[in-house]
């Protein structure tokens, strides 16, 4: 008689289990965790190991036989027995005894038992349904990094005195022009009235044109004008939440590439704006339902790029 079965199935309710006279296997919680290597969240989960001290009969497994075969209890206790001393000649024989669900178990070197236990099984009820899942790096953790590494090599050069200097030119050309109208009125006249006449009319016109040059300098130095607020409407294009990020660049010139090449190959790709590390991001399509944008994203990613994305919105 296979006994693991009902080893297995009392495992689910019962921390221990003794099979008699030969070792008790022990379930131990255990919390959910991360595989760091294979990026793999393992659920919580119950650990099974094996102690050989633990061998006097408590009743429980011989009972739970007993009532699922519709035996009584010392013919029961016959057939585990039977079957627990066919499991101590293998294990002389140096053969290894494998627990379908269970593990394995076999004598060291030093005649020790040893158990390897078997992880296809979970046996913590408050985990039924749930699976190991292997995550995927998130792209945009990367394309950040690239971003930071290019803000750091892009210099900027800032020229505070630019506006100080800009303010002080006008002034320099209201010189000239002044200083260029004397000059012609004084080499210009023959006569010391003539001289009187135009040295007057010159220094009112160049007096005319400071005015209003010092008048436009001052409006352009004013505070800005407020222009009443527009209200426009804008017919925005219906787009899902769930978008299929094909690329995103950072010259808007290669983002309109990559639409009008998707557009070619006949996916309804569109820009789809700026993110806030400046980067202009190509879409192959945009979905209502993230089921669908799932199915589609997988799809891309098997048969188009591996890069692809998925970007959600709030």
């Amino acid at each position: 008689m296979r006994i693991e079965t009902y080893i297995k199935e009392l495992l689910y309710d019962y921390n221990c289990v003794v099979v008699p006279n030969f070792g008790a296997f022990l379930a131990h919680g255990k919390s959910a965790g991360l595989d760091i290597t294979t990026n793999t969240l393992i659920p919580p989960t119950k650990v099974v190991s094996f102690n050989a001290q633990l061998s006097k009969n408590d009743g429980l497994l011989v009972s739970h036989i007993a009532k699922a075969k519709n035996l009584g209890y010392e013919a029961a206790l016959q057939e585990v027995m039977f079957e627990s001393e066919a499991w101590h000649k293998k294990l002389e024989r140096t053969e290894r005894i494998e627990l379908f669900g269970i593990g394995e178990l076999w004598l060291n070197k030093e005649q020790k038992v040893q158990f390897q236990p078997e992880d296809k099984i979970n046996y913590l009820t408050s985990s039924f349904g749930l699976s190991a899942f292997t995550a995927t790096p998130i792209q945009r953790e990367v394309l950040k990094e690239e971003v930071e590494e290019l803000e750091e090599k892009i210099p900027f050069i800032i020229t505070p005195e630019t506006r100080e200097q800009s303010s002080f030119r006008p002034w320099l050309k209201y010189a000239a022009i002044f200083l260029l109208a004397v000059s012609l009125g004084v080499t210009s006249y023959r006569t010391y009235g003539d001289v009187q006449q135009k040295k007057v009319a010159v220094q009112q016109d160049a007096q005319k044109q400071v005015s209003r040059l010092i008048q436009e300098a001052t409006f352009f130095d004013s505070a800005p004008l407020e222009l009443p607020a527009l209200n426009i409407k804008v017919n925005k294009k219906q787009l899902g939440k769930h978008h299929i990020i094909a690329g995103a660049f950072r010259v808007e010139k290669n983002a309109e590439k990559k639409v009008e090449l998707l557009k070619q190959k006949g996916y309804s790709a569109f820009y789809l704006g700026t993110n806030k590390y400046g980067l202009h991001q190509v879409a192959y399509d945009s979905f209502e339902n993230p089921d669908e944008a799932l199915n589609y994203l997988r799809k891309i990613k098997r048969t188009v790029s591996a890069d692809a994305w998925l970007l959600s919105e709030k």
